[in-house]
């Protein structure tokens, strides 16, 4: 019987690839044993995870950091279509939008998805994603 634990899993979906290393680096120097995918766009990552819901249900990220503003499908559609799908049946990925945003009615809208569990605002921190990790963020 495997006892280890494993690694923690998460999917970064940002079109912008140098915020994405970044955010990479810092989500490595919190948390050193996470596995970080990232997509480029909500489509993308959309694909990503329904392959992974139909072939391997339990390698599903534990948590999304999800971008609002992207090309082709945005974070509102991205959370839209995952809804829709129904990816996560079990409620295992905490989803959290990660946005340059300052507009209250990005943070209100953010509020109304029962899915997202906080609105975390860019640049991210070290500090931000442990608290994020380790459920310290107050909650939407």
């Amino acid at each position: 019987m495997n006892t280890e634990t494993r690694p923690v899993h998460i999917l970064l979906i940002d079109d912008d690839e140098i915020n994405n290393f970044i955010s990479i680096k810092l989500i490595k120097k919190a948390l050193a044993d996470a596995e970080i995918s990232a997509c480029l766009n909500g489509k993308l990552a959309i694909e990503e995870l329904s392959a992974l819901q139909k072939n391997a249900p339990e390698k599903l990220p534990d948590f999304i950091l999800l971008d609002i503003n992207m090309p082709i499908m945005n974070g509102w559609e991205f959370l839209e279509e995952y809804k829709r799908l129904n990816i996560d049946a079990a409620g295992k990925c905490k989803i959290f939008i990660i946005s340059s945003s300052v507009f209250s009615n990005d943070i209100s809208k953010a509020r109304s998805y029962p899915l997202v569990k906080n609105f975390i605002s860019k640049p991210l921190s070290v500090e931000k994603i442990r608290e994020m990790l380790e459920g310290t963020t107050p909650a939407l």
